[in-house]
Protein backbone atom coordinates (compact mmCIF):
# COMPACT_ATOMS: atom_id res chain seq x y z
CA UNK A 1 0.00 0.00 0.00
CA UNK A 2 1.42 3.65 -1.05
CA UNK A 3 0.96 6.48 1.14
CA UNK A 4 -0.29 9.92 -0.75
CA UNK A 5 2.53 12.57 -0.39
CA UNK A 6 1.07 15.51 1.56
CA UNK A 7 0.03 18.71 -0.98
CA UNK A 8 2.54 21.10 -1.61
CA UNK A 9 0.31 24.03 0.21
CA UNK A 10 -2.99 25.14 0.85
CA UNK A 11 -4.08 25.53 -2.79
CA UNK A 12 -2.88 22.40 -4.30
CA UNK A 13 -5.04 20.67 -1.89
CA UNK A 14 -8.00 22.69 -2.19
CA UNK A 15 -7.86 22.02 -5.97
CA UNK A 16 -7.38 19.07 -5.11
CA UNK A 17 -10.83 18.23 -3.22
CA UNK A 18 -12.37 20.54 -5.32
CA UNK A 19 -11.68 18.74 -8.81
CA UNK A 20 -11.69 14.94 -6.34
CA UNK A 21 -15.61 14.77 -7.48
CA UNK A 22 -16.47 14.35 -3.43
CA UNK A 23 -19.97 15.41 -2.47
CA UNK A 24 -18.95 18.75 -0.96
CA UNK A 25 -21.83 21.25 1.03
CA UNK A 26 -22.11 24.17 -0.72
CA UNK A 27 -20.08 26.14 2.12
CA UNK A 28 -17.06 23.74 1.71
CA UNK A 29 -16.99 24.53 -1.98
CA UNK A 30 -17.00 27.79 -1.14
CA UNK A 31 -14.99 27.89 1.34
CA UNK A 32 -12.40 25.38 -1.46
CA UNK A 33 -12.45 28.17 -3.87
CA UNK A 34 -11.50 31.02 -1.87
CA UNK A 35 -8.23 29.73 -0.73
CA UNK A 36 -7.55 27.48 -4.15
CA UNK A 37 -6.51 31.20 -4.81
CA UNK A 38 -5.45 32.63 -1.94
CA UNK A 39 -1.59 33.53 -2.22
CA UNK A 40 -1.00 34.35 1.99
CA UNK A 41 -0.95 31.54 4.31
CA UNK A 42 -4.52 30.07 5.72
CA UNK A 43 -5.45 30.99 9.33
CA UNK A 44 -4.87 28.70 12.01
CA UNK A 45 -8.98 28.35 11.79
CA UNK A 46 -9.07 28.09 7.65
CA UNK A 47 -6.42 25.79 8.12
CA UNK A 48 -7.98 23.46 10.86
CA UNK A 49 -10.99 23.33 8.31
CA UNK A 50 -9.27 22.21 4.97
CA UNK A 51 -7.18 19.58 7.38
CA UNK A 52 -10.26 17.96 8.01
CA UNK A 53 -11.70 17.94 4.81
CA UNK A 54 -8.86 16.31 3.71
CA UNK A 55 -9.19 13.73 6.23
CA UNK A 56 -12.87 13.23 5.88
CA UNK A 57 -12.09 12.64 2.38
CA UNK A 58 -9.10 10.88 2.20
CA UNK A 59 -6.66 13.08 0.38
CA UNK A 60 -3.31 13.54 2.25
CA UNK A 61 -2.54 16.84 4.43
CA UNK A 62 -0.88 19.77 3.40
CA UNK A 63 2.91 19.70 4.16
CA UNK A 64 4.15 22.79 6.73
CA UNK A 65 3.99 25.74 5.04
Amino acid sequence: MSVAAPFPDHRAAAKALLASGAALKQREGQFLGGIAFMADAPSPKQRSWLDLLLKHHDLPPVAAE
